[in-house]
């Protein structure tokens, strides 16, 4: 079997064994020799993004979407509206910035709390989930970005925030002033090009070809459950946990579409890397077809809805093993690098016709 990988994906995956070992009293936690060789990969890695993606020295482009569980549907902001709105200064020093850690640094950018005011948020939702380009993200309460000048930055130090470190959108915590904060919001919390800034957790809606399938619809189809450690681990217990959902080749079955001999299956999240038209996640039809790929909705003993902390309210989640419907032969298949998160759009294309965006 042949699967089309994602490599930027692995900076991700990288980035989040790292943190989660550091964080994680487990039994099967990584040597400190594995941490240092998975740090300086990322590192690598993270230099290559920068390079296929620029640093940050043309920013007109950049906005910021937001959306979830707001009245106002979904919301953008392009990069003169975010620098109209940045207009608080903010002095912290920064656990990502390397060239001295203790610094305090002038930080020039919009109060979340104040762009709060002018949302109309809907139910009791009490957090928000901030995801990166690169497909990282971190969950805030709503309770603390409405009692601390948390803040999406622009400027640092009266200059634009380079790509390259971490700019030119960045989730910062005012944690020189409030001590406390960099005890609950630690340095993975630092959120680096944001592009999205999702309220609560949005309803179900997944694009199959022309078709739409909300909570209800997926709900219709026959359920299946997988008993798997989740490939992306950002949040996510480390052992293995119950995931509920529809199989992937049901789902595009019930849009009424083929899975074409040779042809593929491209899923579409919502971080811009996972939509990247030149480097797509793509999956060969005949894997969708023989394993037991599934759109979760659910996880859990209790079968709890994902939330967007978790990357809900759809993931692509995969099997350990894949077994040929065919010959009855079993594979086993890396997934660490193939699980997507906010799982938004997916589309079918024969092998004759080249992958358009």
């Amino acid at each position: 079997m042949q699967w089309h990988l994602n490599p930027l994906k692995g900076i991700l995956w990288l980035f989040v064994v790292t943190t989660f070992a550091l964080l994680s009293g487990c039994r099967d936690r990584p040597s400190d020799r594995q941490l240092n060789e998975w740090q300086h990969e990322a590192i690598r890695e993270n230099a290559q993004l920068v390079a296929l993606y620029g640093n940050g020295d043309t920013i007109g482009d950049w906005e910021l979407v937001v959306e979830g569980q707001i009245r106002q549907g979904r919301l953008r902001f392009n990069w003169a509206e975010l620098d109209a709105l940045a207009t608080k200064h903010i002095r912290t020093s920064d656990p990502h910035y390397t060239p001295d850690l203790n610094a305090v640094l002038d930080f020039r950018g919009i109060v979340i709390g104040d762009l709060l005011d002018r949302l109309q948020i809907k139910g009791e939702t009490n957090e928000i989930t901030f995801v990166s380009f690169d497909s990282f993200r971190a969950t805030i309460s709503i309770a603390d970005i409405q009692r601390y000048p948390i803040a999406l930055a622009l400027e640092r130090d009266r200059k634009p925030i380079p790509r390259s470190e971490a700019g030119p959108l960045y989730l910062i915590f005012p944690q020189e002033q409030y001590p406390k904060l960099a005890q609950k919001y630690t340095e993975q919390f630092w959120v680096f090009y944001v592009t999205h800034a999702i309220v609560g957790t949005e309803p179900i809606d997944v694009r199959l070809g022309d078709r739409h399938f909300d909570a209800a619809r997926l709900e219709q189809l026959p359920q299946t459950t997988l008993y798997e450690r989740v490939g992306y681990k950002a949040h996510w217990p480390s052992e293995k946990v119950k995931l509920h959902g529809v199989r992937l080749q049901e789902a595009i079955a019930a849009a009424g579409l083929n899975l074409p001999p040779g042809g593929s299956v491209v899923i579409r999240g919502k971080a811009a890397v996972d939509r990247d038209p030149g480097n797509p996640i793509r999956l060969d039809a005949r894997n969708v077809r023989n394993c037991d790929i599934l759109l979760a909705t659910h996880w859990g003993e209790d079968r709890e809805p994902i939330p967007a902390r978790l990357g809900g309210p759809v993931t692509l989640a995969f099997p350990s093993t894949c077994r040929d419907r065919t010959t009855g032969e079993e594979h086993p298949y890396p997934t660490q690098q193939l699980w997507v998160t906010f799982v938004e759009e997916i589309d079918i294309y024969p092998p004759e016709n080249p992958l358009q965006s």
